[in-house]
């Protein structure tokens, strides 16, 4: 039996939303950070993946600094996603959106997984503001 390529169910949403605004000027935005370290990390893996020997090596033009560098980038994407997704749920919550929507739309069981997922962020981003983290 074959299989059929996975259906991005959320395709959609994102070509709505890619129409909204454009991306900041200066690209300090967090979505905008966001956006270009991820597409950092992407061309390194295509680099990587590039190399045509098919020795087992690791592709010649792709140094350790690199990797190092690129595993160095996570922790500012882990903070920057925290923000946008604390923002976006804060977002809902003033269009009226209950727990039990946001939930569904992260992929949740429950209004309380969903309240106390976006209680933990919060807290972890203050203490990112604060020094404590």
């Amino acid at each position: 039996m074959a299989h059929d390529a996975p259906v991005d169910v959320h395709a959609d949403a994102r070509h709505r939303l890619s129409a909204l605004a454009p991306p900041s000027a200066d690209g300090t935005a967090p979505a905008h950070l966001v956006a270009r370290d991820a597409a950092l990390l992407g061309r390194l893996l295509a680099a990587a993946a590039r190399d045509p020997r098919d020795d087992g090596e690791p592709a010649a033009d792709v140094t350790v600094d690199d990797v190092g560098a690129a595993l160095s980038l996570f922790e500012e994407l882990r903070h920057q996603l925290d923000r946008l997704e604390s923002q976006v749920v804060m977002e809902a919550r003033r269009r009226g959106m209950d727990w039990r929507q946001i939930a569904g739309h992260q992929g949740l069981n429950s209004s309380q997984a969903a309240s106390q997922r976006h209680q933990r962020l919060t807290t972890r981003l203050e203490e990112i503001r604060q020094g404590v983290r």
